[in-house]
């Protein structure tokens, strides 16, 4: 199949998924300066709600943005020690007496790019109904949308933060929206040290940009015309690799398979998923613990006679592998921003991958079964 460079691609006069995933490293340097700006009144709102004895902390998103909590929930528990828990809110709209506890303080931190979601909106009134004290932080890239305008039953007891109209992504897949959702909500559980946070943000964004650097080798990978794609991540990294899942089956509609997992959990069952059709992404830990639990998988499936083809994330620079193509990044063990660059893997193997099949990544959803803002739910309360 003829190579098409990702310059070709227009959507109504302008590419709007390729803008989306350039424009990042760019967009966090504009998150931190919001955060920063908004960091009186955020710790005004926060500290007294951290403060609270017995407190439940829930992170909360539909699809992509529950992938947000997933990725966030064992930084923010290290950095608040506190119990952290990220719960999709498909789960809380169905059995809501399972998550929240009437008689314990709850904060909720919902994500959301539109604030429009059905379940997003519902998830708020259940807390506000089944919570004797709950506090509410949202973070959206929607001025305009529900989650953005709502009343509460506890209107007090509400922050909102709206991130630039740029982080509200017109194309179907969520890109800029969720490493910026991402990175907000990072800043804001270290509000109260954001200037000593600038340098790792400064390098979270030229990890990005080395990233985006190569889109050319991960084009030249997605030409291969793999059949199978299986990302592998731990700790706060097993987030980032369920959502580079999601990027490829939504940018080709369904059309490439993909899984996600973590290293260790890939070894109980799932690695039957893979065949001499399949490309391994290792998202590797900063970890240096876990890392070592990451190399003995990678170099046991190194030594699959199907000559497996892998592509390493970041990772020990010592650490070769045969088929094997890597980005390198300087990690920094004690800088949890570098798992958002991490995400442009996913981004662009999911763009290219939708180029390669003649798909549209702005509108891939050809027979309209999925939605950039689900459609079709309906809300039944007990």
């Amino acid at each position: 199949m003829q190579k098409i460079e990702i310059s070709v691609l227009k959507s109504g006069g302008e590419a709007h998924t390729q803008r989306e995933i350039l424009s990042q490293p760019a967009l966090w340097q504009q998150i931190y300066d919001l955060i920063q700006n908004e960091s009186e009144e955020i710790a005004l709102f926060l500290k007294p709600i951290l403060q609270k004895d017995n407190l439940s902390i829930l992170l909360t998103g539909a699809g992509t943005s529950g992938f947000i909590g997933e990725a966030a929930q064992s930084v923010l528990k290290q950095i608040w020690r506190r119990p952290v828990q990220a719960v999709p809110t498909t789960e809380i709209v169905t059995q809501p007496k399972s998550v929240f506890v009437r008689s314990v303080p709850t904060l909720l931190i919902s994500f959301a790019r539109s604030g429009n979601s059905p379940e997003s909106v519902e998830t708020v009134k259940l807390a506000d109904v089944h919570c004797d004290e709950v506090y509410h932080l949202v973070i959206t890239c929607n001025r305009e949308g529900a989650l953005a305008t709502m009343d509460t039953a506890a209107a007090n007891r509400i922050y909102r933060i709206v991130l630039p109209e740029e982080t509200n992504d017109k194309s179907l897949a969520m890109t800029s929206s969720f490493t910026c959702m991402l990175l907000s909500v990072l800043l804001v559980a270290r509000i109260d040290s954001l200037e000593g946070e600038f340098d790792k943000i400064q390098h979270m964004i030229d990890q990005g940009n080395i990233i985006l650097e190569q889109k050319f080798l991960l084009e030249t990978l997605v030409m291969k015309g793999f059949e199978r794609v299986v990302f592998l991540g731990a700790g706060e990294y097993l987030g980032i690799a369920k959502e580079c899942h999601l990027k490829l089956l939504e940018l080709t509609d369904g059309k490439l398979v993909c899984m996600s997992d973590s290293f260790l959990g890939f070894r109980h069952g799932p690695r039957a998923f893979v065949n001499e059709h399949t490309l391994m992404v290792y998202l590797f830990s900063r970890n240096p613990h876990m890392m070592r639990y990451e190399r003995d998988l990678a170099e046991d499936i190194a030594r699959d006679t199907r000559a497996i083809q892998s592509l390493q994330i970041g990772g020990e620079a010592e650490l070769t592998l045969p088929n094997s193509s890597k980005i390198a990044l300087r990690i920094d063990p004690k800088n949890q921003y570098q798992m958002i660059a991490t995400t442009l893997v996913g981004q662009l193997l999911g763009y290219f991958s939708a180029m390669h099949l003649g798909i549209d990544p702005d509108s891939p959803s050809m027979s309209g079964s999925i939605s950039r803002v689900v459609q079709g739910v309906n809300i039944y309360r007990e």
